[in-house]
């Protein structure tokens, strides 16, 4: 498939998913591919089982977006598949994919994973600007945003962002190199360099390249050397006009064993964070999943099920879906509401019997704790207030369905980053304090029995 052909679809598909429903899409539209475009007009393959239906109720649809998105008198034609090219075979991406595009393959050591892809994601308020940025520069690396630099909680997307813009590249790059590459990658490779004598090879393979995407570079922390090193890859990269991604669980200024040096570059291009997604985006990441694997539920019910008990994890999300549709395979029965609640009742528990509010969550701290609601939402660093505080921002996140973001408004107006510290801090306490541990156990049964 030609670039331009490729990224033209990609932009109609979008319209596309924005103008149906998830369910009008996800049964009718997504079997599309786009096979040609020649003159004024575009050709498209569909199942034959499914091909007369699309032409006769979507094609007008679908002939207004690609007008509207090619900005021409275009006319779109649904063919059969066996018009369309044949697809070309599975690979791995490694040292050669010559399959991949028509471009040059990329070279990549750590292979980028063929399953996330921009097609892949699936946006909401939470990662749209994530999102929109990580397009940008993978259509346009080292001119839209260097650094470009994604922060946010474990399993919420950041790595499916670095690897759809690997993929990205390696298709349509014109042959620019791509190395993908974990902080603990980075370090291992670093230390055997070190060890065996190489280390000339191994700044050659690292700043000798066009795209760098390091995943999880709050591990720089705890790793001087390392640290030193890839700040000279950064500047390397930097000066010579490369384009660099990076991802981490916190935002730059939260990393404070960084050096300074090595924080204030990563500030210097684009900032930007994903959130926990919300519940219609939930559903929509799972109908995506049900799509893709084949997946079709008895009723409704039962994906609803699986977004009310997980809220803040993608990749927790799927793995629920997953278990469900094994256990009803394994049972014989079909995937309903009742058959997820039973299955998903032994392993993240029953669902809440009371949701409270962040105001419940104030007033239940304020109470255990003996202060006031003035002094919890006070700007005092007193450490007799600094840890209900905390708890009362942990308990708040856990326990009701605001964004980071309304929790620290309703806690005197504080940032969003300063809740996700809190909740890190309130986690990594309890888990090593036995005292604290029931404190916070005891408040979160008073909240769930309503007292």
């Amino acid at each position: 498939m030609k670039p331009e052909l490729d990224y033209a679809w990609q932009r109609i598909d979008a319209e596309v998913r924005r103008a149906v429903t998830d369910s009008t899409y996800a049964i009718w539209l997504e079997p599309l591919r786009p096979v040609e475009l020649t003159g004024a007009t575009l050709i498209l393959s569909a199942p034959d089982e499914l091909r007369t239906w699309i032409a006769d109720r979507y094609g007008p649809l679908l002939q207004r977006i690609a007008r509207h998105v090619l900005d021409g008198p275009i006319h779109v034609d649904i063919v059969a598949p066996q018009r369309a090219p044949e697809a070309p075979p599975a690979r791995t991406l490694r040292a050669v994919a010559p399959d991949r595009a028509p471009e040059p393959a990329t070279p990549v050591d750590q292979p980028l994973n063929p399953k996330l892809t921009f097609d892949q994601f699936v946006i909401g308020d939470s990662n749209r600007l994530a999102h929109a940025a990580a397009l940008a520069v993978a259509e346009m690396p080292a001119q839209a945003y260097n650094p470009l630099y994604i922060c946010g909680p474990p399993g919420l997307g950041k790595t499916h962002l670095l690897h759809a813009i690997g993929d990205y590249v390696v298709r349509y790059g014109s042959g620019l190199t791509v190395r993908y590459a974990t902080v603990e990658a980075f370090t291992n490779e670093f230390v055997a360099a070190l060890h065996g004598g190489s280390i000339d090879a191994f700044k050659a393979r690292f700043r000798h390249i066009d795209v760098l995407l390091i995943d999880d570079v709050q591990f720089l922390e705890t790793k001087a050397k390392t640290e030193e090193e890839f700040f000279h890859t950064f500047n390397a990269l930097y000066d010579t006009g490369s384009q660099l991604v990076l991802t981490s669980d916190r935002p730059p200024r939260d990393l404070r064993a960084l050096e300074d040096r090595l924080r204030e570059r990563f500030e210097s291009g684009l900032v930007c964070e994903v959130l926990p997604p919300d519940k219609s985006t939930r559903l929509t990441i799972l109908r995506k999943r049900a799509a893709h694997d084949g997946i079709v539920p008895e009723d409704e019910d039962a994906l609803d099920v699986i977004a009310e008990r997980i809220s803040d994890n993608v990749r927790a999300l799927e793995g629920a879906l997953i278990r469900v549709v094994a256990f009803a395979s394994l049972s014989g029965r079909p995937v309903t509401g009742a058959l997820a609640a039973e299955v998903l009742d032994g392993l993240y528990g029953r669902r809440r019997p009371v949701r409270r509010t962040v105001e419940d969550v104030q007033a239940a701290a304020c109470d255990a704790f003996d202060i006031t609601r003035d002094e919890l939402l006070s700007a005092s660093r007193s450490q007799r207030l600094v840890w209900p505080r905390q708890v009362a921002m942990y308990l708040a996140r856990e326990l009701t369905d605001q964004t980071l973001p309304a929790i620290g408004r309703a806690f005197g107006n504080r940032d969003h980053t300063t809740v996700m510290h809190a909740c890190r801090r309130t986690a990594e306490r309890i888990a090593g304090d036995p005292k604290a541990y029931e404190a916070v156990r005891a408040l979160t049964e008073r909240l769930h029995a309503g007292r």
